[in-house]
């Protein structure tokens, strides 16, 4: 039922903007031994971040595409638009990273095996 909803549409993804949060990477990269605690508190700040863009990029991306005119009440048309936006953005940014993690994973395998 998913995918007869999406038919005749393109695919939405993340788009990158702004702030990353990769300033909190590096700096929890240059902590190197330092205390464990700081750099979980760190890693679950940058986690956090990454939510939040995420979210707010859903939102932006679905409201531009789904409200033609804001009233006092969502009608059935608008509210279908906004699940079937966010399910597509949900899957497309889960492929995304199935997809970068697939590649990552690929490129290590190949790695070691030129230094074999």
């Amino acid at each position: 039922r998913r995918g007869a909803a999406r038919e005749g549409r393109g695919a939405a993804g993340p788009r990158r903007t702004g702030s990353t949060g990769i300033g909190m990477d590096a700096s929890a990269a240059g902590l190197g031994a330092a205390d464990p605690q700081l750099q979980r508190f760190i890693e679950v700040e940058t986690q956090k971040q990454r939510f939040q863009q995420l979210v707010h990029q859903m939102t932006e991306l679905c409201w531009e595409k789904c409200m033609d005119k804001p009233g006092p009440k969502l009608d059935s048309r608008a509210e279908t638009c906004f699940v079937n936006c966010v399910e597509r953005f949900i899957d497309t940014s889960q492929f995304i990273l199935n997809r970068l993690e697939q590649t990552q994973k690929s490129k290590s395998a190949f790695s070691e095996s030129l230094s074999d």
